[in-house]
């Protein structure tokens, strides 16, 4: 039944924060327990101060369900439930009714004796989720925010519901607002849910996909603890982690995790440091840097101990400023004088509990070792590139808006796009929906025109937008299939058994299903010009492996040895990060700078050859080396050969296989293919050498024209043999 009554002001002050609302005697609405309000439930109490036809509600209240005095509002009849509506547990967050002007000591309240105050002055009345009461406690006037109810539940232990009424075995969790001045006490056994501002911990909400493991290893080795009250913590004689180190590729997300960690985190706001702003020309200024970092920190703890909030500090670029100490040969020492002053305030004797410090670097090989160990920067978190499932994670992020908008075709499939974007990190991927937004945008640009009117219900990004951007974005670990294209450019031509055996000897080669060999590696080794970097861009291009480089001389022309060698060891470790990689070793003799004359070559990287191919991957990583060399007893006098795990020879054509790449090719006709053959001045010719021939005696020719004369042959060949 409902009634309308006229908003009026509570009776009393006294009355007022009893969370009831108050009607006249003689009204019929004075016999009902409970009516309820827009969302509320209130217990119904008569007083003779009441207007028949008003409703007394004090400002709580009327805030609560938005009307004003001498409005009209409908009070319903509300029945309780038979079940599943006595609360078991509250939770609720108490604050000041009024705000304090100015801001002191924290006002401890005894959670015990809180939880009995409420429950002598609510008992018996509903509560609704999101509901504000004000009450009267020690002298001094409280709010209270109902932020969660839970009720027995016979088929689960308690369950989750938007209502329920208090009952004398309901218990009480109480939550402050950081910097609110109120402090609950004496909540043994209960999660300090203040720590954060959400209460889920969920980094998808936060624009973060692809990384759920090492969220989970994030929260369980550094936020765990701090969940729990500091006197569980202290009872288990155990302290808190102070560091995390956020390292892997570039473009993974490791500056996007530790912002959006500060971003959730209650407390002060962390801190921000690029590394090199640490550094300042003036002796000493850099070191009080570092010290400034820590002293409000420092303040805080001498103050509160370890009720004081978290700090949180979060370094860009670490391995700026903490590099190997004795590995800076500037003169100064700064470098070394920072790092000392760093590990003394995270870990020195007087260590402070309330920092957590966020370190991210590209390059944890760099960073001092002391830095690293438990203590310290103890929790170290790869962020490498995403799986197929992060990667899908990564464009639902990035497209969920354009999807939301009805700016994303319904041809777009974002699971195909996935396993299309093999090794692309989470800034590539980004980069991937931002081309193919451009292609979109671009169909409804009039460069002819640029005043023209915009139709924006005719933007769509649709499936061809993001293939066409695929071709635009290539990631910095993946497999550049043109440039493997270049070393056969005449395709690959079976010129007989010995071609198919070594084809066949390679392609039992492989790291992708091998459990106990993640490394492989094979020798190609014969004469110059027989195919060998052909076949191993083939092979390379077949297994399909998402990352593929090539080392060649031609890329390191002019370097030093120091400059080759970091630059092959620089390979080797980006492929560590593929799940699958090949490396293709062309023309090794040109890397080692191999003259006979000598002989001469180059012992540094000779030794760091043979070190990287016997390097096993990381964990769950497989990689593939194909190695080309055209000098093989050189290889095995230098050793090298025996570094690989196979050695395959690549052999000249032989006159059967001249006849049958010449036949392929269709360059003589039937009568004539013998005669071309037995003009050839080698028993065995290299390929390379028959393919340049046969183009040699081509030119002139219309490109339709493929059979040559026996004359132009004859011709070429004369021509270069003399």
């Amino acid at each position: 039944m409902e009634y309308q009554l006229t908003v009026a002001n509570s009776p009393s002050q006294v009355l007022a924060k009893t969370n009831r609302v108050f009607v006249s005697p003689d009204d019929p609405v004075a016999a009902i327990p409970f009516v309820q309000l827009g969302d509320f439930v209130y217990t119904v109490q008569a007083d003779e101060l009441i207007t028949p036809g008003y409703i007394g509600l004090n400002a709580i209240q009327r805030r609560n369900i938005r009307v004003s005095s001498g409005d009209k509002v409908a009070a319903l009849q509300f029945l309780l439930p038979s079940d599943k509506f006595q609360i078991a547990l509250l939770n609720a967050e108490v604050d000041f009714v009024t705000k304090r002007a100015v801001r002191g000591p924290d006002l401890e309240l005894d959670a015990h004796q809180l939880s009995s105050h409420l429950q002598s002055r609510f008992a018996g009345q509903v509560l609704t989720a999101h509901q504000e009461l004000s009450f009267e406690y020690q002298g001094t006037n409280f709010l209270l925010k109902v932020s969660g109810i839970m009720v027995a539940d016979p088929t689960a232990e308690q369950l989750s519901v938007h209502r329920g009424q208090l009952v004398p075995d309901s218990a009480y969790i109480f939550e402050t607002r950081h910097g609110s001045g109120v402090k609950v006490t004496g909540q043994r056994s209960v999660m300090a849910t203040q720590l954060f501002k959400h209460k889920e911990f969920n980094f998808e909400m936060l624009g973060i996909g692809g990384l759920d493991d090492q969220f989970e290893q994030i929260f369980r080795r550094a936020f765990a603890s701090r969940v729990f009250p500091p006197s569980v913590v202290e009872r288990l004689g155990i302290r808190h982690v102070r560091g995390v180190l956020l390292y892997g590729p570039p473009g993974t997300g490791k500056t996007l995790i530790a912002r959006q960690i500060g971003k959730m985190l209650n407390g002060n706001e962390p801190k921000i440091v690029n590394g090199p702003e640490v550094l300042n020309k003036y002796v000493g200024a850099s070191e009080e840097n570092i010290r400034n970092l820590f002293k409000e920190a420092e303040a805080d703890y001498q103050k509160l101990g370890e009720s004081s909030d978290l700090h949180v500090i979060i370094f860009d670029e670490i391995d700026a400023i903490c590099k190997s100490r004795g590995s800076v040969r500037d003169g100064s020492g700064v470098h070394d004088t920072i790092v000392n002053q760093l590990l003394t305030k995270i870990d020195g004797v007087d260590a402070l509990n309330n920092i957590l410090l966020i370190g991210m670097t590209n390059r944890r090989d760099m960073l001092d070792e002391a830095l690293l160990r438990p203590g310290r920067l103890e929790v170290q978190v790869e962020i490498g590139l995403p799986d197929e499932r992060g990667r899908v994670q990564i464009l639902q992020i990035h497209t969920s808006k354009m999807s939301s908008n009805s700016f994303l075709g319904r041809d777009v499939d974002l699971a195909e796009l996935a396993a299309r974007t093999k090794n692309f990190s989470g800034a590539e991927i980004e980069g991937l929906v931002k081309s193919a937004t451009s292609f979109a945008l671009n169909r409804q640009v009039d460069v002819t025109d640029l005043s023209k009117p915009i139709d924006e219900e005719a933007i769509k990004v649709t499936m061809a937008d993001f293939l066409e951007a695929l071709d635009e974005v290539k990631p910095a670990f993946g497999a550049v299939i043109e440039s493997l294209e270049t070393y056969r450019l005449h395709g690959m031509i079976d010129y007989g058994a010995r071609y198919q055996h070594l084809l066949s000897s390679c392609r039992t080669l492989q790291a992708r299903s091998s459990e106990n060999t993640p490394l492989v590696t094979c020798l190609l080794e014969g004469p110059a010009g027989t195919g060998k970097t052909a076949l191993a861009a083939s092979l390379a291009i077949e297994s399909g492996f998402p990352f593929v480089k090539v080392v060649s001389a031609e890329a390191m022309v002019g370097y030093s040895e120091q400059a080759k060698c970091s630059q092959i060891a620089k390979v080797f470790d980006d492929a560590y990060k593929s799940p699958l990689s090949v490396i293709v070793l062309d023309d090794i003799e040109r890397l080692l700078e191999y003259v006979a004359i000598g002989p001469r070559f180059s012992n540094t990287v000779l030794q760091t050859l043979l070190v990287l191919l016997k390097k096993q991957p990381p964990q769950q990583r497989k990689l593939f080396v194909v190695g080309t060399t055209s000098l093989g007893m050189v290889m095995q006098e230098m050793e090298l050969a025996a570094a690989f795990n196979v050695a395959l020879h690549v052999p000249r054509l032989s006159q059967p296989e001249q006849k049958s790449v010449l036949q392929q090719l269709g360059a003589f006709s039937g009568t004539d293919l013998d005669i071309a053959v037995a003009e050839l001045p080698d028993l065995e010719v290299p390929l390379k050498r028959l393919l340049l021939l046969l183009d040699l005696a081509r030119q002139g020719q219309p490109e339709e024209e493929r059979v040559v004369s026996l004359t132009r042959w004859s011709q070429v060949l004369r021509d270069l043999n003399g």
